[in-house]
């Protein structure tokens, strides 16, 4: 009887298996082959196959046995950065820290690939059947130590998942600091027919697994149009729909943590509201610029946004419904130097000196926001980059608060170095410091917040609408997730 499991016509040509015998920390090896499998095409469909093997950059005991797994590239997925580039295998790859050496699978198209992607079952039992028949393309590809001259190694099949049901690229543009990047419109995965979450989200290449910024996406359908569907595919096939971004609303969790950490400074905040005056927020890193939105729109603060790349702007501008007003002011430069430009004039005005200058509002800032990662995906996701995360830089940022201020970064920690350091150099500069673990999603995420003063809202002062704008935008148990680091 013949078997039911599909027998390669002829064998997988691969290149110098030598490359392959040991693991060498960081090594990066792609290539193509001939696709020999003939019943499997509901996965893997094209003539021509891509394999990228990728050993951990982390070091490992000589003496453990490597752990080596692969895992098949998503049909429609071959041209996502998370799959086709160096930068997207190792954040796959940082995802299982035991992992020694990852394989990755996929058709090679003939072309750029489909701008749409749409999630699709697959049936375990085939998809079983095509484990087993892509053994003698993953043998090869096991170093020595790990193989039994008596068996064949063994290759567990890693699976990815994410939150995407259905997306599209709105725009794929470039600018001279991030590099490449995509604008995306995403319905994500669950929801009823009546309820599809769908975002707008902004993704760069050099660190394509993380969303940079998302928010609420809304589709406007003409009038004549009446339609009781809520998927985004069936909306998209709509003549002369059209979808804009809602920053009004926030859908980024380590978003609504920062916002959270505006309570330090209600007691301060909210009578400066009563008679007139905005509070000032200072963003270090726009990306879609939803915070600054949201800061300006929902709880009336002047917002100064500073963004490296001026084209990361504009796609802000054009994509996310960022716009400069009188309530939001947009500087293209680098943070650290921004800051520190900005210190003297601040030393300046106090010192009754006049000469300030450019686009800049004078007052120190009631908040200062920190928004930024590192560009280096080698040693992993990590926020902000190492070199703003010293002393001499925070102290610049103290120097820019006010004294009943906050402020809020968004940290990554890569390890636990990192984060301790950090909390140890704001506590040597500030009077407390708080954090929020913001919770699933990017791992290692936390929202630390430094204050200057005792300035938290106690409950014994008079109605604060500040507050209770506050606590109407954002959940109440984030709230009380806050915690003080002692």
């Amino acid at each position: 009887m013949a078997s039911t499991s599909e027998q390669p016509s002829q064998a997988f040509v691969l290149p110098d298996p030598s490359v392959f015998e040991a693991i060498t920390p960081g090594q990066f090896v792609s290539f193509t082959t001939t696709n020999t499998l003939k019943n499997h095409r509901q996965l893997l469909h094209f003539p021509i196959l891509r394999v990228a093997v990728l050993d951990s950059p982390l070091a490992k005991d000589d003496n453990e046995s490597p752990s080596i797994a692969a895992m098949l590239v998503p049909k429609n997925r071959e041209t996502d950065w998370n799959f086709c580039t160096e930068s997207g295998h190792l954040q796959i790859l940082f995802n299982f820290p035991n992992v020694s050496r990852l394989i990755l699978i996929g058709n090679m198209p003939p072309h750029k690939g489909p701008s749409v992607y749409k999630l699709r079952p697959i049936d375990p039992v085939e998809q079983k059947k095509l484990e087993t028949d892509l053994k003698p393309l993953l043998m090869p590809l096991h170093p020595k130590v790990s193989s039994d001259h008596n068996s064949l190694p063994e290759t567990p099949f890693l699976t990815y998942e994410d939150d995407m049901a259905f997306a599209v690229t709105v725009a794929k543009l470039s600018g001279p600091i991030v590099g490449e990047f995509l604008v995306e419109d995403v319905e994500l995965v669950g929801g009823n027919d009546r309820n599809k979450q769908l975002r707008r989200r902004l993704r760069f290449k050099r660190m394509p697994r993380v969303v940079q910024s998302q928010a609420l996406l809304h589709p406007i359908i003409p009038y004549d149009e009446g339609t009781t569907q809520t998927d985004l595919e069936s909306l998209r096939k709509i003549e002369n729909s059209k979808f804009v971004a809602d920053p009004s609303i926030l859908v980024h969790p380590h978003l609504t943590s920062m916002i959270a950490g505006l309570s330090f400074i209600v007691s301060n905040v909210d009578p400066r509201i009563r008679q007139g005056f905005a509070p000032r927020a200072l963003c270090l890193g726009v990306g879609g610029g939803v915070l600054l939105s949201f800061l300006a729109t929902n709880l009336w603060f002047e917002v100064t946004g500073v963004e490296a790349d001026p084209i990361v702007l504009n796609a802000a501008t054009q994509h996310f419904g960022l716009n400069e007003s009188a309530s939001i002011h947009l500087i293209v430069g680098d943070a650290i130097e921004f800051i520190q430009n900005l210190a003297p004039r601040k030393i300046k005005q106090e010192s009754n000196e006049s000469e300030v200058g450019d686009n800049v509002p004078d007052a120190k800032f009631d908040a200062v926001f920190v928004d930024l990662d590192s560009s280096d995906a080698k040693n992993g996701f990590s926020a902000p980059p190492p070199e703003f995360a010293k002393k001499p830089v925070f102290e610049t940022l103290r120097s820019l608060l006010d004294d009943q201020g906050v402020l809020i970064i968004n940290v990554v920690s890569p390890n636990d170095l990192f984060y301790s350091t950090l909390v140890k150099e704001l506590k040597e500069i500030f009077y407390k410091v708080h954090y929020i673990d913001v919770g699933p999603g990017v791992q290692g995420n936390k929202v630390v917040m430094a204050i200057l003063s005792p300035t938290f809202y106690d409950g014994n002062d008079s109605i604060n609408e500040f507050l209770e704008k506050l606590e109407s935008l954002i959940p109440e148990d984030v709230l009380e997730n806050i915690v003080d680091i002692l």
